[in-house]
C-alpha cells in the first residue's frame, strides 16, 4: 500500500509496429517554425524492456510509454516496436493528447519483453536568442487567450495558483506590467532562490504548494520548473511543463559544464536511462509560446560548484530564459491526468517516465534496474 501511495503521488497491432510522421492523432503544433534554428540533429533512441513482476504477482501487466510530441522544434519521424506482448497500440485519448505506446501481457508468469526504436529529429528552439521578440509589443487591448491556451492558466492538484503561490508571484513581479518582463522576473527568482537537491528521487513530484509552504525551495527539475509554471499562472501568464529526456551531448552549453546539460561518447552514443528532464514554457499574447528552464541553471550551479552571480551561471541563465538547446526531446505537457487506457491507480502526476502496473500495483519507474528498462540514444552524423 505504501508503494502504491508513493508512486501515485510521484507520478492492437501485430507483433511488430511501424508508425511514420503522418500519425493521424498528432495534433497541430502551436509553436512557430520561425522561432527554431536550422541546425538539425537526428537521434535514434532504443528502449528495451524486460519487466520484472514483484514476488507473488501473477496477474495482468499493463505498460504505458510516453512518445514525443510533434512540434516545430522536434519531430518523431518513425517509431517501431516488437515483443512478446498480448497487444500493443498507440493512443492519445486523454485531456493532454499525450502520445502513448500501450502494451499489455495476460499474466506475469513468463518473460515480458518489448523493444522500441524511435527516430527523432530536432531543431534548437531559440526565439529570444534569434531576436524573434524584437518587434513584439503587448497588444493595446484586453488580453485574450485562445481556447487551447486557457487550460494552462488553471490550477491542478500539484500546481495551485492561489494563496501562498499568488502572494509570492505578486511580490516577485511588483509593479511590472509587461508579461515578458514578469516572466523574466519569475525566472530570475526561481533560479536564484531555489536549489537543486540530488537527494530527491527522480525528477521530483513538482508539488508547488508543499514546496513553498515548507520554505526549503529545493528539489529536482520538476519541482523547480513547476514552481516557475505556477508563479506564471498566478500572475496571469499561461505556462506549462514539458516532460522529456536528454538524448545526447550539449554543443552550446558544454563550455559551461561537461555534465549538466547532456553528454555522449565520441561515437555519439548516450546511455540515457536516467536522463529524464522536465522543462517549462510560457505564452505571450501576440507572440505565442516561449521556452524557459530555471532548473538547469540550478543543476549547473550544483554540478560546477558555482554561486549565483558567477559569470558562467549568469550566461547560462541568460540563454535558458527564452531558448532551448535540443539535445533533448519532450514527450508531453500532461499533469495530474488520466492515462489512456485508464490505469487502475487513477490519475498520474506527470508522464515523463514509463508507467506499468502488475496486478494493479505500479512498478517503481524511478528505478530503471527495478523496473527493468534500458534506454540508449545514438546521434546520427
Amino acid at each position: 500500500m505504501e508503494r502504491r501511495k508513493f508512486l501515485k503521488g510521484a507520478a492492437a497491432l501485430s507483433s511488430f509496429g511501424l508508425i511514420g510522421p503522418a500519425w493521424s492523432e498528432s495534433r497541430k503544433t502551436d509553436i512557430p517554425a520561425s522561432t527554431c534554428v536550422d541546425n538539425r540533429r537526428r537521434f535514434v533512441m532504443t528502449q528495451t524492456y524486460q519487466l520484472k513482476a514483484p514476488a507473488g504477482s501473477e496477474g495482468k501487466v499493463n505498460l504505458w510509454i510516453p512518445l514525443p510530441e510533434d512540434t516545430a522544434f522536434q519531430q518523431l519521424k518513425h517509431v517501431t516496436f516488437s515483443g512478446n506482448y498480448q497487444q500493443a497500440y498507440l493512443t492519445a485519448n486523454n485531456s493532454y493528447a499525450a502520445k502513448t505506446l500501450f502494451a499489455s501481457w495476460a499474466d506475469s508468469k513468463g518473460p515480458m519483453e518489448l523493444k522500441v526504436e524511435m527516430l527523432i529529429e530536432t531543431l534548437d528552439w531559440e526565439p529570444l536568442k534569434s531576436k524573434q521578440l524584437s518587434e513584439w509589443h503587448l497588444p493595446q487591448t484586453e488580453l485574450v487567450f485562445p481556447a487551447e491556451v486557457k487550460p494552462y492558466l488553471n490550477a491542478t492538484p500539484h500546481i495551485p495558483v492561489d494563496g501562498l503561490v499568488k502572494e509570492t508571484a505578486l511580490k516577485i513581479i511588483g509593479d511590472e506590467k509587461s508579461p515578458l518582463q514578469q516572466a523574466r522576473l519569475i525566472h530570475e527568482w526561481v533560479r536564484t532562490h531555489m536549489h537543486r537537491d540530488d537527494a530527491v528521487i527522480g525528477c521530483g513530484t513538482g508539488d508547488v504548494g508543499q514546496i513553498l509552504k515548507a520554505g526549503k525551495l529545493g528539489g529536482k527539475c520538476t519541482d523547480i520548473n513547476s514552481v516557475f509554471v505556477a508563479l506564471c499562472r498566478a500572475s496571469g501568464i499561461p505556462a506549462r511543463e514539458m516532460f522529456g529526456i536528454r538524448l545526447g551531448a550539449s554543443r552550446k552549453l558544454e563550455n559551461y559544464s561537461k555534465k549538466a546539460f547532456g553528454s555522449a561518447d565520441e561515437q555519439g552514443v548516450a546511455k540515457v536511462s536516467g536522463g529524464q528532464h522536465c522543462r517549462a514554457m510560457f505564452w505571450l499574447v501576440g507572440f505565442g509560446w516561449l521556452p524557459a528552464d530555471p532548473a538547469d541553471v540550478t543543476k549547473m550551479r550544483l554540478t560546477e560548484k558555482k554561486e549565483n552571480g558567477d559569470p558562467a551561471v549568469e550566461a547560462v541563465s541568460e540563454y535558458l530564459f527564452g531558448n532551448w538547446e535540443m539535445n533533448w526531446v519532450g514527450f508531453n505537457y500532461a499533469r495530474d491526468f488520466a492515462l489512456s487506457p485508464e490505469a487502475e491507480q487513477g490519475d498520474l502526476n506527470n508522464f515523463g517516465y514509463p508507467y506499468a502496473e502488475v496486478d494493479g500495483d505500479p512498478l517503481n519507474f524511478y528505478d530503471p534496474a527495478e523496473f527493468s528498462y534500458d534506454y540508449v540514444s545514438v546521434e546520427q552524423r
